[in-house]
């Protein structure tokens, strides 16, 4: 009975936080014990102060406040000790922001790894993952520690804010698993109908296809833009349909033959409105949402095809994707509100168009994306820009396994997907300036 007391006070011990704070005190100085202030410059420091009013869970609560004619910069931090290199460890901290212009890039919670030297070891991860509970965003961050780190400081801080303040409470700093790897096996069909005269033979040849290219246990099918018309001779509005509609529901019978998801471009009809739509069915063949293209270009315009006005993200079964369609690559803010919302894997189908700003719109936002297109590549790209597999010949497939739990990590930049989340200025107006 020792014994087994002994163990379980040892795994008990070993699974205590590294560090683990609420009920924040001011001590000498006004400032928590082992807190420190982080400023870099003491004219455009923010006022830090305890305040015992406002909190989360017991009194106390670590307080930033911009109230000047500068923005500020500078926040809390705290050095903690017994990090290991390799080791996977788990940040969460809970704030509350009041007033903030840009409250996403301006409250910054970061892990700035230290080396024995006590200078910074690899590059700072960002917490950029929040849930909201009870009025305070709970962030969470899991990462590894770079090589050569023995310590962390643990910042909470406020980034280039001119008024407003941010409460910061039940912070915590513990030693986690390495998160499993996440596979994900993508087909993205390279596939061109021709002359076949309706939908409905287009859906059908696409479906054979699927048929002779997609292995089993395939995860994501991905065929092109406006599968119900290329190759038919049709105008959009003869090829238009409910969503969902027919053509769903013919995805969907392939998608419990495969058990796999399903993503196609095809023609939406809604009341009297036209729209080039990217449409979703689950692996049991159920539809699953839509995306209507927000940047239709002027000859689908002159077509009669109305824009959408949405970037939504769907929660499926291995991660969350997002679509676009085509023209959406020559902009910049399509991939960018994708991932904003979560998005970990983007589904393009695509006519033609620019395959260099593809590989860019996958760099910047730390995307996968996969492409299905008639005039331009077949292909599945990584946060890298690399492409990773691509189908060249008509009637082939592009199939690849991705892991999205995998981290892109630049040794000069760091975790770019977090550092993207953080430092985007969606603040700045950008509107064109009047004409004289």
């Amino acid at each position: 009975m020792r014994v087994l007391l002994t163990l379980l006070l040892a795994a008990l011990a070993a699974a205590a936080p590294l560090f683990e704070q609420s009920n924040f005190a001011p001590g000498p100085g006004g400032l928590p014990e082992g807190w420190g202030l982080w400023i870099p410059n003491e004219a455009t420091a923010p006022e830090a102060r305890v305040d015992t009013a406002t909190y989360r869970s017991r009194p106390g609560s670590l307080t930033l406040i911009a109230a000047g004619a500068t923005d500020v910069l500078g926040g809390w931090e705290r050095t903690v000790q017994g990090i290991e290199a390799g080791q996977w460890y788990r940040l969460i901290a809970h704030y509350r922001a009041e007033k903030l212009e840009a409250e996403r890039r301006q409250v910054v919670v970061r892990l700035d790894w230290l080396n024995a030297d006590g200078k910074r070891a690899g590059q700072p991860d960002y917490a950029w993952r929040f849930t909201i509970e009870g009025g305070w965003k709970r962030l969470v961050h899991e990462a590894p520690a770079p090589r050569g780190a023995v310590a962390v400081k643990l910042q909470l801080m406020l980034w280039a804010a001119r008024r407003g303040r941010v409460f910061f409470d039940d912070v915590s700093l513990e030693a986690v698993p390495a998160p499993q790897p996440r596979p994900v096996t993508i087909a993205a069909i390279n596939f061109r109908p021709q002359n076949t005269g309706s939908a409905e033979a287009n859906v059908k040849a696409f479906l054979e296809v699927i048929d002779r290219t997609v292995p089993p246990k395939t995860d994501i099918i991905l065929l092109p833009e406006g599968i119900t018309i290329v190759g038919t001779g049709k105008s959009y509005r003869d090829v238009a349909e409910p969503v969902p509609g027919p053509t769903t529901a013919r995805l969907g019978e392939a998608a419990r033959r495969h058990k796999a998801w399903i993503a196609a471009g095809i023609y939406e009809r809604d009341g009297a409105g036209l729209y080039n739509t990217a449409v979703l069915v689950d692996r049991e063949g159920r539809f699953a949402g839509k995306y209507r293209k927000v940047y239709i270009p002027r000859e689908e315009t002159e077509g009669g095809l109305l824009p959408g006005y949405d970037y939504p993200v769907f929660e499926t079964d291995f991660g969350r994707l997002g679509m676009m369609i085509c023209w959406d690559v020559q902009y910049a803010d399509p991939a960018r509100g994708l991932a904003l919302r979560g998005a970990e894997l983007v589904l393009m189908p695509i006519w033609g168009g620019n395959a260099t700003l593809a590989r860019a719109r996958a760099i910047e936002n730390h995307l996968f994306i996969a492409t299905s297109g008639y005039n331009y590549p077949t292909h599945v790209i990584d946060p890298n820009g690399e492409i990773l597999a691509t189908a060249a010949a008509d009637g082939a497939a592009a199939i690849v396994t991705v892991d999205l739990n995998r981290r892109y990590v630049d040794p000069w930049l760091g975790h770019m997907r977090a550092r993207f989340m953080k430092e985007l200025r969606l603040d700045v107006p950008v509107e064109p300036p009047a004409q004289e």
